[in-house]
């Protein structure tokens, strides 16, 4: 379904709006805001119960949910508004960086709108707005004015609120009219007015209808505009030159005139300024008929150029236009000199053929020559320049340079600038804009110079000249930023990655380390894999969004720094504060769950703090990282502070890991069989394979010490299949050496269902099973917590094979009742804490005797294990137990002994 579209309130009578007050006022200001602050970009932001979107095309409702498009991550620049932990919006530019007063503005619009009561009126707003917005009543009476507007005004709120416009702004008679069409419901754009007030500026306006939470009104919104008309008086200054050159009003009188003009009057005539230009001695006819004509033919906005014959001889071609600024024209004319000019032209040929802006100046620093690419740039016509004194002309201009660190510079007399001369430096323009130029200046001979040009100070180059290259390097300069920042900082969330943190780190570092340095907090999301899984890559994304806000807020008030540095792993740096301060001030910021689409997510973490104190960027972000695998090897949710023997586990943790892998092929693993008698008749009827590493310098290690680092890679599968098979051979030896005895004999094998699911249902041991059949497995009591099909699959096709399938360690820790009767189970083994209590504890005996009469009742089969005394072997007897095993019967034993042991038996 197409979302509803929500035109702008000017174009659709906002006094008849549906939509709440305050609903429409927040809208109105956040288009508003968007349209001055970044043109051409896309918001997302929460408004009540509804997800807003906002772009060049209008206002669009897209939801209750504030998900971002899967385009905004491939492509653009993203950035996220949020305040006090909370994601209140999503800003998104497609072109170029999302500008940081942007962020800003709206952040603080959509905060105070968030933070409003149900009784606040929307139209509180106006007063935070960054730009001059008044809130008036139908009646023209002021009701809330924002800061701009009092400060263009030179006002205060007492003389404003509750006054007429009229009263505060009297002698205005035009802004009343426009008022008072806006308060009839007419959008008005007002004419530019002088304002006195504050000095002299000229301001532009726009009225029109509003809707707020006290009823009707309008919205008056003033721009100064003060710039333009500077600008504009400033046309005169480009008339200073040797060109014959005129600013003329539309009737042709002459307002101000270059010299070059002045000078082309016979001698001792007089320069009638403010006459008609063709009344001007300076032409062979006076009054020029042709010159009259030029002046009505651009006047009407016609192309106007033609020849015309100067007093003192020659002819001059003459062209008059419109001026930029309404009601003025401007009249320049070029002699015909073309013995004089030929070295420039061809200059002027070859300039135009190069891409770099450039000017050539001559020893008193007046431009000769300006490329079209140099004008472009300066946004005046070339034709303007020439003759100027071109530092003086573009300060006068409002241009301004400044190194590439943005020190302010001086523009430079051209006259004492040493040349060869090469730089960088920032121009900053008339309009706002700011370009990365490369400057290069070099000495040149102009027309007429008295000797070659030589290395030096200008006004010492003999007549010579300088021609000035800007090379436009910004988009250079853009990208090595760009890279420079990727690089450093994290694209998802806009946090630093590992580098940026540790470039921010060594710079919190200093020369010397500071006695309250403080604390690296490492933060790594638990279950972060199944959480992806379950929400989607969208929806997490966002959670991390979220996440990263509240990281942000934090670290800007305590002036520290966050980081992500991996899928689900985050660190704080916290200055000046104790591992214990810094985790309790992460418990406010984190406690509250973050939400993901249409839900809440409340996430636990594995944290690990450092002291940074003493400790170099680079170990402490790695002892922090340190600090939080030893939080999540104790379980979720779980701190641990670094002490330096963690760094000694994880160095021998990996030595192992690093041992584990050769250890199959090095032929060092062994299995240890412990028998398990029948208590009824007390004859052997099987064993359990226990697992050992013979380690070349530790000895025998058993499961504990290695099987979970195998469980980080594919390693725990290969082990898996090792001890099946080798069990299978165990169970063919002692059937093959006491032939007739133990033809029934088994074997178990203790396998996770997580080993059985990576090894694909065992697919690479199949043959072997059809051929052998399986031995029987034992599964822990907590893997069957999961009752999903693909285990219940699993299982049936392990019983398909011959296995018997047992619940080790049952009756401690998890343990799920309902999985006896939903799996293909065969026996329950107690877990030896059971067995322990046995036979002192009157508690002990009942749990182990309910446990047995269950099970029987269900049709399994119960083995003790762990079973130390005969005492204990006489009451599981007595209990009903089927069998046992422990070293109360017989101790772990290889192989060959095993089958000793048996032949004794």
């Amino acid at each position: 379904m197409t979302p509803p579209y929500i035109p702008h309130p000017s174009l659709t009578g906002a006094l008849h709006d549906p939509r709440p007050a305050h609903s429409l006022a927040l809208q109105t200001a956040l288009g508003d805001l968007l349209r001055v602050h970044a043109p051409g970009a896309t918001l997302l932001a929460q408004v009540g119960d509804d997800v807003l979107r906002v772009d060049p095309d209008g206002l669009t409702l897209t939801g209750q949910e504030l998900v971002p498009p899967d385009a905004w991550f491939e492509r653009g620049e993203m950035g996220w508004l949020s305040r006090g932990g909370e994601l209140l919006g999503l800003l998104w530019c497609e072109t170029g960086p999302v500008p940081q007063l942007a962020l800003d503005v709206l952040t603080m619009l959509l905060s105070a709108a968030r933070s409003d009561s149900a009784h606040r009126e929307a139209e509180v707003l106006v007063t935070q707005l960054p730009v001059a917005t008044a809130w008036l009543t139908p009646d023209l009476v002021f009701r809330r004015v924002s800061r701009p507007f009092l400060e263009l005004c030179a006002l205060t709120d007492a003389e404003v609120l509750g006054q007429s416009v009229a009263g505060v702004l009297p002698g205005r008679p035009g802004l009343l009219a426009a008022l008072t069409q806006a308060a009839a419901g007419r959008s008005v754009r007002l004419p530019d007015e002088p304002f006195e007030a504050a000095g002299r500026r000229w301001v532009r306006g726009e009225a029109r209808p509003y809707l707020g939470g006290s009823g009707a009104g309008v919205m008056l919104t003033l721009q100064d505009v003060t710039g333009e008309y500077e600008r504009a008086s400033r046309i005169s200054a480009l008339l200073d030159t040797r060109q014959p050159a005129a600013l003329l009003s539309a009737s042709g009188n002459v307002l101000h005139a270059s010299p070059g003009l002045s000078e082309l009057a016979p001698p001792g005539a007089p320069v009638p300024t403010g006459a008609p230009l063709w009344t001007w001695p300076c032409f062979a006819e006076v009054p020029c008929e042709t010159v009259r004509g030029l002046i009505q033919l651009a006047a009407g906005g016609g192309a106007a150029r033609a020849d015309v014959a100067l007093a003192g001889g020659g002819v001059m071609t003459l062209s008059v236009r419109r001026a930029a600024e309404s009601g003025l024209l401007v009249a320049e004319g070029v002699q015909d000199e073309r013995g004089t000019q030929t070295s420039l032209g061809l200059i002027s040929q070859v300039l135009a053929l190069s891409e770099d802006a450039t000017l050539m100046v001559d020893a008193s620093g007046r431009a000769q020559l300006v490329s079209d690419r140099a004008a472009a740039l300066l946004g005046v016509e070339a034709a303007r320049l020439v003759g100027l004194g071109i530092s003086r002309v573009l300060g006068e201009m409002g241009v301004r340079i400044f190194t590439p660190e943005g020190h302010p510079l001086a523009l430079p007399d051209w006259r004492e600038v040493n040349l060869p001369l090469r730089r960088e430096l920032l121009l900053a323009l008339p309009d706002g804009t700011l370009r990365h130029m490369e400057l290069r200046a070099t000495a040149v001979e102009t027309e007429g110079a008295a000797g070659s040009a030589v290395p030096g100070p200008l006004r010492a180059a003999n007549g010579n000249g300088a021609l000035l290259t800007l090379r436009d390097i910004t988009a250079l300069r853009r990208a090595q930023a760009k890279m420079h920042h990727d690089a450093r900082h994290d694209a998802l969330t806009g946090l630093l990655n590992r580098a940026g943190l540790r470039e921010a780190l060594g710079r919190a570092e200093g020369p010397a380390p500071r006695a309250d340095a403080g604390v690296v907090v490492g933060l790594d999301i638990d279950g972060f894999g199944a959480l992806n899984a379950a929400l989607g890559r969208v929806a997490c994304d966002r959670v991390l969004i979220g996440l990263a806000a509240r990281l942000n807020d934090l670290v800007g008030d305590q002036r520290g720094h966050a980081a992500r540095l991996a899928d689900d792993s985050f660190a704080v740096a916290l200055y000046g504060l104790t591992a214990a301060q810094a985790l309790s001030t992460l418990d406010k910021v984190l406690d509250a769950p973050l939400r993901a689409g249409g839900r809440e997510v409340a996430l636990t973490f594995a944290r690990g703090v450092v002291d940074l104190h003493g400790a170099t960027p680079e170990q402490a972000l790695g002892d922090a990282e340190i600090a939080v695998q030893h939080a999540r090897r104790q379980g979720r949710a779980q701190v641990s502070v670094f002490e330096p023997d963690m760094r000694a586990q994880v160095t021998d943790a990996f030595e192992l890991e690093e041992a584990l892998r050769g250890a199959l092929e090095g032929k060092q693993f062994t299995l240890l069989y412990q028998p398990m008698i029948n208590l009824q008749g007390g004859q052997p009827i099987g064993a359990e394979t226990l697992l050992r590493w013979q380690h070349p310098t530790r000895g025998l290690l058993t499961p504990g010490h290695f099987l979970p680092l195998a469980g980080r890679s594919d390693l725990i599968t290969h082990i898996g299949e090792w001890v099946v098979q080798e069990a299978l051979r165990g169970r063919g030896s002692v059937q093959a050496a006491l032939p007739g005895r133990f033809e029934s004999w088994r074997v178990s094998v203790n396998l996770g269902l997580e080993e059985l699911r990576r090894s694909a249902g065992l697919g690479r041991l199949l043959p072997l099973l059809n051929a052998q059949g399986a031995p029987d497995i034992e599964v822990a009591a907590e893997s069957l917590l999961d009752h999903s099909q693909e285990t219940l699959g699993l299982l049936e096709q392990l019983r398909g094979l011959g296995a018997h399938l047992s619940v080790d360690d049952f009756g401690d820790g998890a343990s799920s009742l309902s999985a006896l009767t939903r799996f293909p189970l065969s026996a329950v083994k107690l877990h030896p804490t059971l067995t322990a209590r046995l036979p002192g504890d009157r508690r002990g005996v009942a749990l182990v005797q309910g446990t047995v009469d269950l099970a029987h009742r269900l049709g399994l089969s119960v083995v003790a294990v762990g079973v130390e005394t005969e005492q204990q072997l006489q009451m599981l007897r007595e209990l009903g137990c089927d069998a046992a095993q422990g070293y109360a019967i017989c101790e772990p034993l290889p192989a060959p002994e095993l089958i000793r042991w048996l032949r004794e038996r």
